[in-house]
């Protein structure tokens, strides 16, 4: 990739655009994101700080690496608020992955309480990165409210099923001028190239990892992947014949 295709958030510069979603957790995981799969940022859920487990995990990430601190388990606004606040007061700076669910059969995000909290977080200061149901409206409308990216799901949390909401989140890269994450339900690196095929911005990821037989040599791939489909989209694919077809080479004069 060029050295100078950065993905900008809250004012800050990444040359990767492979982000390590909260979820599952291991040594051998941050090793492997990191070092393997080249990321700068990895999210952390704040209610899982306190776990001497998940603190030792936590310590283990490098000080270069960005932690993005999400507010998983809020159910409504209030509560997403208050771990966004105790985030920025435990020192894990502005940004703020916001998630809230009632749902805890699918663990579908409530898009509406999402837009009130967006609004509520962007008045006091925080990068706030939506994770939300693709519902073009909804993204617009979190652009209005002071997201700083909009992060739509694939598919349901932890599903590795792929692009179910292709079409959808195309509409959200098409007209929103925000930079498209997609989160939740990439489970392959092919997956990963195509959503970077279609414009997003960047891959946030976890189980597609965490659960391969070779944590290590996944993370490579899904590097390779979403830098594969980055220049791809910043190539510009060619054209696609509906019907008929086309020499790929132009014919010799001796032919008919």
């Amino acid at each position: 990739m060029e050295n100078n295709d950065y993905l900008v958030l809250g004012g800050k510069k990444f040359t990767s655009r492979y982000i390590l979603g909260s979820g599952k957790y291991s040594v051998e995981l941050i090793d492997a994101a990191v070092h393997s799969a080249g990321a700068q940022m990895i999210t952390v859920a704040i209610r899982h700080a306190g776990n001497e487990q998940a603190a030792s995990i936590l310590s283990h990430i490098p000080k270069e690496v960005t932690i993005v601190p999400n507010t998983n388990g809020a159910t409504n606004v209030e509560e997403a608020v208050k771990i966004a606040r105790l985030a920025r007061e435990m020192g894990c700076g502005r940004f703020v992955k916001l998630e809230i669910m009632r749902d805890r059969k699918y663990l579908l995000p409530d898009n509406y309480a999402t837009l009130k909290a967006t609004e509520q977080l962007a008045k006091e200061g925080f990068v706030v990165l939506p994770y939300m149901y693709p519902d073009l409206q909804v993204a617009r409308d979190l652009q209005s409210a002071g997201a700083s990216a909009i992060m739509p799901l694939a598919a349901p949390i932890g599903s590795n099923k792929g692009l179910v909401t292709k079409e959808f989140i195309q509409m959200i890269i098409d007209d929103i001028a925000l930079p498209v994450i997609v989160d939740a339900g990439i489970g392959v690196p092919s997956q990963a190239a195509e959503v970077m095929e279609m414009g997003a911005a960047a891959v946030m990821a976890n189980t597609g990892v965490a659960t391969a037989k070779d944590i290590v040599l996944m993370a490579k791939a899904f590097k390779l992947g979403i830098e594969a489909g980055r220049t791809a989209y910043l190539a510009g694919p060619g054209r696609v014949l509906m019907h008929g077809a086309a020499p790929s080479s132009p014919k010799r004069d001796d032919e008919k």
